[in-house]
């Protein structure tokens, strides 16, 4: 293994849409993974907001612009003989891009970590992408790539319209959009040719399922299949706008399976070496039955990212694989069976999470905080944060990630906040919108069909029907005539929380908490250890159930609480992730165990080497009340988390005087 003395690495830069803390959790990871082997880090990253910045992980930073000029004045002066390009996004991919088209790196004596160039480009330039996967038969949208306006508009005739338009080496869906005529193309190109150098003609594959995996391979062809998401959300809607299920519950079994041995197929056959994600889309009117070869499953490739991303975060927290610890390892010439999961501790990297519950994202907008501003969604990324839900149904998941958000929802219904009621139903969720879920539970509590509602937005029917059974339960909640222990369970394990069902009983919050308590109505510890129980791992990594009977974990000793940020918000944002990080490792040098609480799968404090619990659930009163009943800290930190724990700061006083 020719393992190099000093290594430069970018970050993203900047916050912006489609490019978020995620990866100063993918950041900080890789210089830890590098650090560990003795190799020095040059940082270039220009985010003072970030861990990675910190003093004490990268052993020289610089607080410079992600431009050419830059870099090659860092490399001038540092000269690497490495530099990582995966881990700070499409940001960090270009300028590396461009840094060996233009000579820099071979001036300079610098090798490529990972993936080579060659790769690389192949995966974000779309004729060569096209033509790499077209020479071993995987199905891709039929496109046409041109670099001007005339060359677009001859594509688009060939295509036909509707169709879809998408930028080149772009970011979060930028200039994307479906076109359905030609005035409409010609009226959009001007605008797509000023951030870009490359346009993309395709079919229109709008109302399609959209399908990923996350997958890991090592320079000897090993391959795992780290997770499996599905989006909720059709084709149209952009992964980052859509609500994310892991794993997928809508595909057949020979479905699953053919996706799966696609994508270790096309990344073995690209030579990625490190992690990736591919994106599917997949005709749900064609499924593929029992004993359905891939020839028979309606698919196409809609893009191959090879680096991580804000996909792979979320599959790394969803299945607590440390997949950015792991791809800077292998970058490094490591093999999968070499590493140890870094998580479990029994396993090694190559052995497959398996995972017994769910794991739900739903993304974060701030639109009403901008005049004028749209608030259709589609295929450019508009949500500034994201959060993630664990639980062991998905009733339970999808009601607590609404809750998470912080944007005034109870959950799915029983709504005190009067501006998540939306008139125009129908029409939010044919043209989807920001409150389009809330959409769905208006039109589900009038009585609209599920045939309906899937006609109209294109949702798999199996998630509606898990959404309608939540609607029927709050009604026959608020009907009922009390609550006892078994219709206390049955909504508890449906996601219920203690204040919806105040609403739905008209009362107050306490008074369910304390008739919860007394019908013994609690929920359970769970850890997250990869394995689904099948081989003994101890893991710090934890989310609260009303599924279970028991907790996997005992009580603590001498611990304090710290409450994280909770999703990314316009006035909140990565400077609190640091904040609660800062608080982590203070506590943790003077000798305390630490608990982190936090529900944003962005973040470095949701990693898991980070504290010794990590409880990946709600930021609300009910939630963190659970916690500490059981956990019994010395105390908690409410005040390097932001607005979302200042805002429990009072009312968790008052609980802990009563």
């Amino acid at each position: 293994m020719n393992k190099p003395k000093k290594v430069l690495l970018f970050g993203s830069g900047g916050l912006k849409i489609g490019q978020a803390g995620e990866f100063d959790y993918s950041g900080s990871q890789a210089i830890k993974a590098f650090k560990e082997e003795d190799i020095r880090v040059v940082l270039m990253n220009p985010n003072i907001a970030t861990v990675q910045t910190d003093r004490g992980l990268a052993d020289t930073v610089y607080f410079l612009p992600l431009t050419e000029e830059f870099a090659t004045q860092v490399i001038q002066k540092e000269r690497p003989d490495a530099i990582a390009l995966s881990f700070g996004g499409q940001t960090a991919l270009n300028l590396g891009l461009a840094l060996e088209k233009n000579g820099v790196l071979k001036k300079y004596g610098v090798r490529v970590l990972g993936t080579p160039v060659s790769v690389i480009r192949d995966t974000e330039d779309r004729d060569l992408f096209v033509r790499r996967l077209t020479e071993i038969q995987v199905k891709t949208a039929r496109s046409y790539a041109a670099k001007n306006m005339s060359g677009a508009l001859k594509a688009a005739g060939k295509i036909g319209y509707p169709l879809m338009i998408r930028s080149g080496f772009a970011l979060g869906g930028q200039g994307s959009g479906v076109m359905n005529s030609r005035s409409e193309l010609q009226k959009k190109l001007p605008e797509v040719f000023r951030s870009t150098s490359q346009v993309l003609i395709e079919e229109n594959l709008v109302g399609w399922k959209e399908v990923e995996y996350e997958v890991v391979r090592d320079s000897a062809d090993n391959c795992v299949i780290v997770c499996n998401m599905e989006n909720i959300d059709p084709m149209g809607i952009h992964t980052g706008e859509s609500m994310v299920v892991a794993p997928s519950q809508t595909l057949t079994n020979e479905e699953y399976h053919s996706l799966r041995e696609i994508a270790i197929r096309t990344i073995r056959h690209l030579g990625i070496v490190g992690e990736c994600n591919i994106q599917y889309a997949l005709n749900p009117t064609v499924a593929a039955g029992a004993g359905a070869k891939a020839a028979n499953v309606d698919y196409r490739v809609i893009e191959v990212n090879a680096r991580l991303s804000r996909s792979s975060a979320l599959a790394s927290k969803a299945t607590g694989y440390p997949l950015a610890f792991v791809a800077a390892k292998l970058a490094l010439g490591y093999t999968l069976p070499e590493l140890k999961n870094s998580v479990t501790k029994q396993t090694t990297a190559c052995f497959e999470p398996a995972l017994d519950y769910l794991v739900l994202k739903l993304p974060r907008w701030d639109i009403n905080k901008f005049e004028n501003a749209q608030f259709k969604i589609g295929t450019e990324m508009k949500s500034v944060g994201e959060v993630m839900a664990i639980g062991r149904s998905f009733e339970e998941v999808f009601q607590k990630a609404l809750r998470m958000l912080s944007i005034g929802a109870d959950g799915f219904v029983a709504q005190r906040n009067g501006a998540l009621d939306v008139p125009d139903y129908l029409d939010e969720i044919r043209e989807a919108t920001t409150r389009r879920v809330f959409a769905l539970a208006n039109a589900l509590e009038n009585g609209v069909s599920v045939e309906k509602i899937s006609e109209l937005s294109n949702i798999d029917k199996w998630f509606l029907e898990k959404m309608k059974n939540i609607v029927a339960l709050g009604k026959r909640i608020r009907s009922s005539k009390k609550l006892d222990a078994t219709l206390m369970r049955e909504a508890k394990q449906k996601g219920f929380s203690d204040r919806q069902l105040a609403t739905l009983k008209k009362t107050t919050e306490a008074n369910i908490r304390t008739l919860r308590k007394k019908l013994k109505v609690l929920p359970s510890i769970k850890q997250i250890d990869t394995l689904a129980g099948e081989f003994p791992a101890e893991t710090n990594y934890l989310y609260l159930t009303y599924h279970g009977t028991e907790h996997d974990v005992k009580r603590g000793k001498n611990q304090i609480a710290v409450l994280g940020s909770g999703p990314y918000a316009i006035g909140s944002s990565v400077e609190f992730d640091w904040s609660c990080v800062q608080a982590l490792k203070t506590l943790s040098a003077r000798g305390w165990g630490t608990i982190m609480i936090n529900s944003n799968p962005e973040t470095v404090s949701t990693d898991y080497d980070m504290s010794d619990r990590l409880y990946f659930d709600e930021l609300s009163l009910e939630r963190v009340l659970d916690i500490v009943e059981f956990e019994n800290p010395k105390g908690v930190i409410v005040s390097t988390g932001g607005q979302i724990p200042n805002n429990l700061a009072l009312l968790l006083h008052k609980k802990t005087e009563d």
